[in-house]
Formats: structure tokens, sequence, C-alpha cells
């Protein structure tokens, strides 16, 4: 499975999200409304990547401890989103909790209730 599809996969799972392009790329949102994560093949370097929402000081941590991984994205990243390159070495179990994350950083406490009376992660 490619990068693009395990991603999918994950953002899929969590209760009441959906897909649409936004600027050209894959984008998942909660409640079809609140951007949580956004693919992005290339969209402003030679790198795949995306991009999520993190809680505070998640982006300046990652970062520092693993620049070539993790990285601060345009636009967004000034409002703590973290960037997470996509053509490395990846802990599929590391992006999941990295998604599960952005969800919880942006879904409200119904959808987040939901999500941990479930307790779904997809393989």
């Amino acid at each position: 499975m490619d990068a693009l599809e395990h991603l999918r996969r994950l953002c899929l799972a969590l209760p009441e999200v959906t897909e649409r392009l936004s600027h050209g790329e894959p984008t998942w949102f909660v409640r079809d409304k609140k951007t949580f994560v956004m693919f992005a093949n290339q969209h402003h370097d030679d790198r795949v990547a995306f991009w999520c929402a993190a809680g505070p000081d998640v982006q300046a941590t990652l970062v520092a401890q693993a620049p070539e991984q993790y990285f601060r994205p345009p636009y967004v990243g000034h409002r703590g989103w973290l960037g997470v390159y996509l053509d490395v070495h990846l802990d599929w179990d590391v992006i999941a909790d990295l998604v599960e994350d952005a969800y919880r950083a942006i879904a409200p406490k119904t959808l987040i209730a939901q999500l941990d009376a479930s307790s779904c992660r997809p393989d």
C-alpha cells in the first residue's frame, strides 16, 4: 500500500471524516468542514508529505528532534501545524498517532467521545 492510501485509511477510519480535494491535494475534514490532515505531493518542494493539526509545542519538539522527518509547513505552520515527510522510513504506528492527535485537535467533544468509545484503528 502506498503512503497516500495508508494515510487515507487512517483518516477515513475516524468518526465523520470526509475527503475531498483542496488546493489540488487530497484533504480530510471533520464533519466536512474543518481540515485536520492535508496530503502534499510536492506541493511546495520536491517532497511527498502531509500536513496536520498538532497540539501545543508538538511541531517545535518534533522538528527539533527529527528535522529529516518533520517540518513546519507553509501557510499553516504558524498555527502549530506539523509537516510529516512520507518519502522517508515511516513508522505507521507513529503516523497513526499523529493523525489521531490531529483529529482530536479539530473535532468537537462529541466526536472525540465517540472515538474514545470505539477505540478503532485500521491495520
